[in-house]
């Protein structure tokens, strides 16, 4: 097992896949695409890609450092996973941008972040039972300026001030991505990382009047965050169609699902996106949500996790559903290439794929030192077990 592919034919390759997606998006697909969740923490958490020794500290605070660093990983990934999207060197150059992977929601809301060995960066919960009101009492923090926002700007400004001085294997940057903050890994998921996620659980149980406020004050200060970042990058107001998150939610039955937090997903997507299709991200056993979402929500496209039953779900949900999912990660990382292919052909052969709207992927987010190998058996399954 290794972490680089020994050759291949880049070229045959990006004329397959764009056969492949022209066929696909036209509605007669030939095949399953294959997507891939990756990103600098591939680079940044495999002591072999990462020669320099690298922090996530480091990477998190310096502008060159990310970076560099973004422009390393990309070049990784667009030489040896193979993916259903073109490889190789890009034709001009690198898109890089502020990255404060998943913490920065709540590290928004005034949660503290931590920097763990061998880990991505996270928060610690700061709601605790002698100050469970504390954010109540000090207001919605600044759409630019609160919490790790600020940050994030500064990094922006000085990323951009020092654009032309980045290039990696002789190609220059294109542009700067601007920070986070436009879209929402969802009001569930946030609650639990700033409450803690056993303890917000009791409060439904135990004061279900605060997990409402809770769940209520994080939607609307998510809104207005979205709303005041659109206004400040001359982004649409209100797009027909939106995508968000909200992982944490497999914790919930149907019943409580309807009661606490549906409400919040049905003002996002009121408030932040128009009539739709909408489109979904949920890792985790949410296969008896699903139904609900479709039809309260409106949605089209669940990008999913693990555990999913593949036959059920399609059936739920129905063939014009798109779905993305795949083997799970620790299979990829820890198994065989042909525990993977197994596993790509049991999950191909399920009956997710009627209707032709399948997207195989890793479930989910790319694990760091996952070997070459068994990404390309998983891509080359979707070409031999994946066929329309």
């Amino acid at each position: 097992m290794s972490y680089y592919l020994k050759s291949y034919d880049f070229e045959r390759h990006n004329e397959e896949v764009r056969q492949v997606w022209e066929a696909y998006n036209a509605g007669k697909p030939t095949r399953v695409p294959v997507i891939l969740g990756v990103n600098p923490r591939i680079l940044l958490l495999n002591p072999d890609l990462n020669t320099e020794g690298i922090s996530f500290r480091q990477y998190s605070e310096d502008p060159d450092i990310m970076a560099r660093v973004q422009m390393q990983s990309q070049h990784y990934i667009r030489h040896h996973l193979p993916q259903d999207a073109e490889m190789g060197p890009p034709k001009d150059g690198w898109h890089i941008g502020i990255d404060l992977q998943n913490y920065y929601e709540a590290a928004w809301f005034g949660a503290p972040v931590e920097y763990r060995d061998g880990q991505v960066p996270d928060t610690s919960p700061m709601l605790t039972d002698d100050r469970k009101r504390a954010l109540f009492d000090v207001g919605m923090p600044d759409p630019l300026s609160g919490g790790v926002m600020a940050r994030a700007w500064r990094l922006y400004e000085q990323m951009k001030a020092n654009m032309e001085r980045y290039s990696h294997a002789g190609l220059p940057v294109l542009g700067v991505g601007t920070p986070p903050g436009q879209g929402t890994d969802g009001p569930m998921t946030v609650a639990c990382s700033l409450r803690g996620a056993t303890q917000l659980c009791i409060d439904f149980y135990e004061d279900p009047d605060y997990a409402r406020e809770l769940l209520g004050y994080i939607t609307e200060a998510t809104i207005h965050r979205i709303r005041e970042l659109r206004k400040k990058l001359g982004h649409e107001p209100k797009p027909a169609c939106w995508g968000f998150a909200d992982d944490s939610i497999e914790l919930l039955s149907v019943d409580m699902y309807v009661e606490f937090v549906l409400p919040c997903h049905k003002m996002l997507l009121g408030e932040l996106a128009g009539e739709g299709p909408h489109s979904v991200h949920l890792c985790g056993n949410v296969d008896r949500l699903m139904p609900t979402l479709k039809r309260e929500l409106n949605l089209n496209v669940w990008d999913a996790g693990f555990p999913v039953d593949y036959a059920a779900v399609r059936e739920a949900l129905g063939p014009e559903f798109q779905i993305h999912t795949g083997p799970k990660v620790s299979t990829l990382l820890h198994g065989s290439a042909k525990d993977v292919e197994a596993e790509s052909k049991r999950i191909l052969e399920s009956g997710i794929m009627a209707g032709g709207r399948f997207l195989l992927r890793e479930a989910n987010n790319l694990s760091p030192c996952t070997p070459v190998e068994n990404v390309a058996a998983m891509y080359e399954a979707a070409r031999k077990y994946g066929l329309y």
